[in-house]
């Protein structure tokens, strides 16, 4: 009898060993690695791992409740799978395979312009799941209105920005071995860097579906988006593959969410890879967390599949995480449940995983 998948994945660690395998060394380097030194990747684990838990005890945690909800859709545990760009190198499924998990499992997914299959078809594969299109500005105001026109007429439930690529980083895993994927240079590029606050505020006005700017890292813009009625802050710096030398996510996430105060959904990402990271985001005030390489390791270790075997996991932590601090209910968790604390392991993208023995990952 062929054995479970319950079976071969009943770590996480196993899963990004199955991806490792899988994937050829141009694609695995695409996937984990960051612009110039990689700082900004090592700061969001960091970051993380700076928090420390503070528990309460003798409380009834019989009954756990780890679902969420974003934009009027329920999710089965707070987590989102970010927008990431040629998912069709993992899988030949592409995002159509990430819209299919997240239907089956019942979380909520972004699809970035720059994936495969075409919008409409990973609509379709989604379902009822919640699905956000997320747009690079590669046009004219015509490119910008026809590609968010055919996301709405799809049934995507928002629309999101990514603001955080006036240019392209240098990624020095992929140039070292000329590896041509990411290109920073090219037609249409330019009309990312013109983007402005105007364009934005134009757009909002232009378009019913809610509307999420992903690439907040400070105060400052977070409040500028909400001047332009944007419904959904997302923090984030692009998995530390943009620029170098930034903070990590949950640096900068409290005080995001104490200027929003309330006006706006919060949406968190950064090196986010265990349950633990998904209630420390939550606590911090975010909405829900945010997973990109995590949920691709699994598409590329075993397709929708995988992705889904991920989110068990993921839900059986967080739901371990709640019940050991003595909450039932997400809407428990607050920044009394976290302290300061020095990290224990020195940082980088799968720090989180000490018993992976990828070589040379």
């Amino acid at each position: 009898m062929a054995e479970s998948i319950e079976d071969r994945f009943q770590t996480l660690h196993e899963i990004v060993r199955a991806a490792r395998a899988k994937l050829d060394r141009n694609v695995w380097d695409y996937l984990i690695g960051g612009a110039e030194t990689e700082t900004t990747v090592a700061r969001n684990r960091q970051a993380l791992d700076a928090l420390a838990f503070r528990p309460r005890v003798l409380r009834d945690v019989s009954n756990i409740d780890s679902g969420g909800s974003l934009l009027g859709k329920p999710l089965r545990i707070p987590v989102l799978m970010a927008p990431v760009g040629a998912l069709q190198l993992f899988e030949p499924g592409g995002a159509g395979s990430v819209g299919e998990a997240a239907r089956n499992f019942g979380v909520g997914m972004l699809v970035s312009s720059g994936t495969l299959p075409a919008l409409e078809t990973t609509s379709d594969k989604a379902g009822g799941a919640l699905k956000i299109f997320q747009l690079y500005t590669r046009g004219d105001e015509d490119y910008v209105e026809e590609h968010f026109r055919r996301a709405i007429d799809c049934g995507y439930d928002a629309l999101c920005l990514t603001v955080d690529t006036a240019y392209l980083s240098r990624r020095e895993r992929d140039i070292a071995k000329r590896f041509g994927l990411v290109r920073r240079t090219g037609p249409g590029y330019g009309f990312q860097a013109q983007m402005s606050w105007e364009d934005v505020e134009r757009w909002r006005k232009k378009f019913s579906a809610p509307f999420i700017l992903k690439g907040i890292a400070t105060v400052e813009d977070a409040l500028m988006a909400l001047d332009r009625g944007i419904e959904c802050i997302y923090v984030s710096n692009h998995g530390g593959r943009q620029l170098d030398h930034g903070l990590g996510s949950m640096q900068v996430l409290a005080e995001i969410v104490a200027a929003v105060n309330g006006r706006a959904r919060i949406l968190v990402d950064g090196c986010i890879c265990r349950g633990s990271d998904v209630v420390k985001a939550i606590a911090l005030g975010a909405d829900a967390a945010v997973v990109g390489r995590l949920y691709v390791y699994g598409l590329a270790a075993e397709g929708a599949a995988g992705i889904v075997r991920v989110m068990e996991i993921l839900e059986e932590e967080i739901r371990i995480c709640m019940g050991l601090l003595g909450v039932t209910q997400l809407s428990q968790l607050d920044q009394s449940y976290l302290r300061a604390a020095p990290p224990v392991a020195a940082p980088s993208v799968h720090s989180a995983f000490p018993l992976l023995d990828v070589p040379g990952y």
